[in-house]
């Protein structure tokens, strides 16, 4: 090879910084729907108020536990069905099959296979380890170089402290990773620590992002 005295470019991230839900993993809520219909709710109400912030955050955090959670929900659901049966519908959620989008998880290989560390940063169950196991998404196989769990940290996105852990995880400073998620207001908390951010919608966005490196 000729030297021409000149570095070759350096890639534009280090590492990439990705969420789990709405992003690689993706839920098949048929089951509950139809469970849900038959109480006489309308789809979605059960993950509304899963999801609510005062029911979700002390599971992300690693506060609670999975049947506390559940308790929780059927508490939310108890103004409109009875408890037994919104504990029911909360069981079925938390037992809600899943799949990973393949699309993204190879797009991540890709980016491992081309050097940049790869790391999970989710708000997560204490049962994450189980779910991504069941993904495949770790061991010798996986896509991932490190998982960061908010409920193993007992702080949650968008708080800065989880992006500071992922960053020094990775090896890597904040304005060397890429970070994506679906929501909003987690990708603008990464971008005020320096982070190239990605709002993410569809396996595209995230190819078209990792295309010079990839």
């Amino acid at each position: 090879m000729i030297d021409t005295g000149h570095d070759e470019p350096r890639p534009a991230f280090d590492a990439v910084l990705t969420d789990l839900d709405g992003v690689i993993r993706f839920y098949e809520m048929a089951e509950l729907e139809e469970l849900e219909r038959s109480a006489g709710l309308r789809a979605g109400s059960t993950a509304e108020i899963a999801f609510r912030p005062e029911t979700d955050m002390p599971l992300m955090r690693g506060e609670i536990t999975r049947e506390r959670w559940i308790e929780s929900i059927a508490d939310g659901l108890a103004d409109r069905v009875p408890w037994e049966r919104g504990h029911e519908l909360g069981t079925a959620l938390a037992e809600t099959k899943f799949r990973a989008d393949d699309a993204v998880v190879g797009l991540l290989r890709r980016a491992r296979a081309a050097g940049l560390r790869v790391l999970l940063v989710t708000n997560a169950t204490p049962w994450l380890a189980d779910d991504l196991a069941l993904l495949g998404l770790t061991g010798p196989d996986g896509c991932l170089d490190d998982v960061i769990s908010s409920a193993d940290l007992g702080v949650a996105k968008p708080d800065r402290r989880i992006y500071e852990t992922a960053a020094e995880r990775a090896g890597a400073a904040p304005g060397r990773c890429l970070f994506v998620d679906d929501r909003q207001e987690n990708v603008d908390a990464a971008v005020a620590l320096g982070m190239t951010g990605l709002v993410y919608g569809e396996p595209a966005d995230l190819r078209a992002a990792l295309a010079p490196l990839i």
